[in-house]
């Protein structure tokens, strides 16, 4: 079984004008956003071995406050440029390439892309993966080369939004 969690970085802000895009830090409601997401995860449970993040602020911020609710090391956060603006091909191509002995994989990263990985994934049909939404995604198979060959046998989706 392999454990596939798919976050969008949370709500950025637009405030200064001359940042670039990749520089743009998370917004007052994001930073609120990512820990309330990282609690709602580490009740969840679902097992994380490697993180990998975008190398954008707003999605590196994004994964070092879930992964600080979650217990897990985020100083030990992998950043991969190639999740910047990545497709889920992009995305597919870098899980396929993980180690088999590790069991759940954590990515963060941007829209479309991320949305379009959840949709081609999973049985969900989601129109837009929402800032700081995650979904969690389960496979029956023994390697991560397997992923994008089969659907999920379950996924979950919880964004910040989300009646609880």
């Amino acid at each position: 079984m392999k454990t596939l969690v798919i976050v969008r970085h949370a709500k950025s802000s637009w405030d200064n004008a001359v940042l670039s895009d990749h520089h743009r830090p998370l917004s007052k409601r994001g930073l609120k956003d990512a820990p309330i997401m990282g609690a709602r995860l580490a009740e969840m449970g679902p097992p994380v071995d490697r993180v990998i993040s975008s190398s954008a602020a707003r999605a590196l911020t994004t994964a070092e406050l879930v992964t600080q609710e979650m217990g897990l090391p985020w100083d030990e956060i992998q950043i991969e440029d190639a999740l910047y603006h990545a497709t889920e091909e992009d995305m597919i191509d870098l899980i396929n390439e993980q180690d088999d002995y590790l069991d759940g994989l954590m990515l963060f990263g941007h829209n479309p892309g991320m949305t379009y990985l959840v949709n081609y994934l999973s049985d969900l049909d989601l129109d837009n993966l929402p800032t700081c939404g995650v979904a969690v995604l389960q496979f029956n198979v023994e390697s991560w080369a397997e992923i994008g060959e089969v659907v999920a046998t379950s996924a979950d989706f919880d964004y910040p939004k989300k009646d609880r």
